[in-house]
């Protein structure tokens, strides 16, 4: 049953449950501090094939394939796909997962695409539309790069807001019934725009969108930060979570103590040049699936806040001088 707490909240009293999950990064990712934590590393950023859109749906195959591992499942067990990217119709996903024989929803939240697909399905499942439900995402240094911004050839410099696009897929099997880490409460996020038209400070775009939907849960939920062992937002990267800090404040919600940011938790910006931190849909997602669920299911973990962040502009938007909105939806994960 889903119960609405608030104006913005759900609280799923079944409390689906995350029975398997898959992590696979590149090699920066493997060098940064959580590389141990993941299940598969590809060295070569062609993961053996011909094209780097091509590698980054091998990257969503290999992390299907250790969710379904975990899980003590098999494609045919799966209900439904939720899966996205960062590319143009999606097509890492979708070449991606075409020849699994699953029915597919396509998603689209950006960076925030590992807890959009991952709420939806928590609701299938919840809803009784699935008994199993595969939430997939994924980014890729080097097709990203070629589609938002510059060929890498083109040696171009990054100013020190901006983000390095983590190479990684995440994927996350949702069940209504089975051990592991608990789906409690969602929130979906709103749109929210500033007015933030720099596309190398995507952090200072989507920072509000996460204030926002932090608040509206702390709120909806009557609770306070220092409830959640940690609260973790996707990429916000160096400059969005001091931001992120102030907006929150303003409101006089302090986050500082238990807050990490998977930007930030995925490289050491004292020994790798990814100047403000990580981004991308595989930086969340990757994140998610090793490290913070690692955790939660060893016990280290117990009640935490999953917040995926995104900006929601596109190339096109962007060369026509668009402002960059932004967005953020909320996971309350439990143990039990």
């Amino acid at each position: 049953m889903i119960n609405r707490i608030g104006r913005y909240t759900l609280q799923l009293t079944n409390k689906p449950v995350i029975i398997g999950y898959g992590a696979v990064a590149g090699k920066k990712e493997a060098e940064g501090p959580l590389g141990k934590g993941f299940d598969k590393i590809f060295y070569d950023t062609l993961a053996g094939c011909d094209t780097w859109e091509q590698a980054e749906s091998k990257f969503q195959q290999e992390a299907v394939e250790f969710a379904l591992e975990k899980a003590g499942c098999k494609a045919r067990d799966i209900d439904v796909a939720l899966a996205g990217d960062l590319l143009n119709q999606c097509i890492s996903s979708s070449y991606g997962l075409r020849d699994y024989n699953i029915p597919f929803l396509g998603q689209y939240g950006a960076c925030s695409t590992m807890a959009q697909t991952l709420l939806v399905s928590s609701l299938l499942v919840e809803g009784g539309c699935a008994s199993r439900a595969l939430a997939v995402t994924s980014s890729h240094f080097c097709s990203a790069e070629r589609q938002f911004r510059f060929p890498l050839e083109y040696g171009g410099q990054r100013t020190p807001t901006s983000q390095w696009t983590v190479t990684g897929a995440g994927a996350a099997i949702v069940s209504k019934n089975g051990a592991g880490a608990v789906i409690h409460h969602v929130t979906i996020g709103k749109i929210t725009d500033l007015g933030i038209t720099d596309i190398n400070n995507m952090g200072a775009a989507m920072s509000p969108a996460a204030a926002d939907t932090i608040k509206n849960f702390l709120n909806d939920t009557n609770t306070k930060p220092s409830d959640y062992d940690i609260i973790v937002t996707g990429d916000l990267g160096k400059v969005g979570s001091e931001l992120l800090y102030e907006i929150l404040e303003k409101d006089n919600i302090n986050i500082r103590n238990n807050h990490k940011d998977c930007g930030l938790l995925i490289y050491d910006l004292e020994e790798q040049d990814a100047h403000a931190g990580g981004s991308g849909c595989g930086c969340s997602g990757s994140v998610l699936c090793s490290y913070i669920l690692n955790n939660i299911n060893s016990g280290n973990l117990k009640n935490i806040l999953f917040i995926a962040t995104g900006a929601l502009m596109s190339p096109t938007s962007t060369e026509q001088g668009q402002s960059i909105p932004g967005i953020a939806h909320l996971l309350n994960i439990k143990w039990k």
